[in-house]
């Protein structure tokens, strides 16, 4: 979710994904509540940070509370680091509009702290 409204913000940005423990196809649940605000991200793929180590970044964001624990350390040249922590949406339960609730929780609070991240990127 953080890719695609990174990418909104600035479509010419280079903007890449990648978790530690990717699954095989991105979570139809954030697929949902992205498209409800014109976001389509059913073509991404999950990709490991593994195939990252060595690249050079201005940044690198660990976006899940345990990512912080458990990203490995980037090998390439990484001008900043930084962590903005979400929980985990697919950790919820019930049904399944309290379930796309807390998808959309987490959507909002994705959206908003990375356009702040992004307007500060501007000054």
């Amino acid at each position: 979710m953080a890719e695609a409204f990174l990418k909104s913000f600035d479509p010419n940005g280079e903007v890449f994904s990648a978790g530690t423990k990717p699954e095989a196809e991105v979570n139809p649940n954030s697929i949902i509540v992205m498209t409800e605000l014109g976001l389509e991200i059913k073509a991404c793929k999950p990709k490991s940070v593994d195939i990252f180590l060595n690249e050079e970044f201005d940044y690198v964001v660990t976006v899940c509370d345990k990512a912080k624990e458990t990203c490995p350390v980037f090998l390439g040249k990484v001008k900043n680091r930084l962590h903005i922590g979400f929980d985990d949406p697919a950790a919820a339960r019930g049904t399944e509009e309290e379930i796309l609730n807390q998808y959309r929780l987490i959507r909002d609070q994705i959206e908003k702290r990375f356009r702040a991240f992004w307007e500060d990127l501007q000054k």
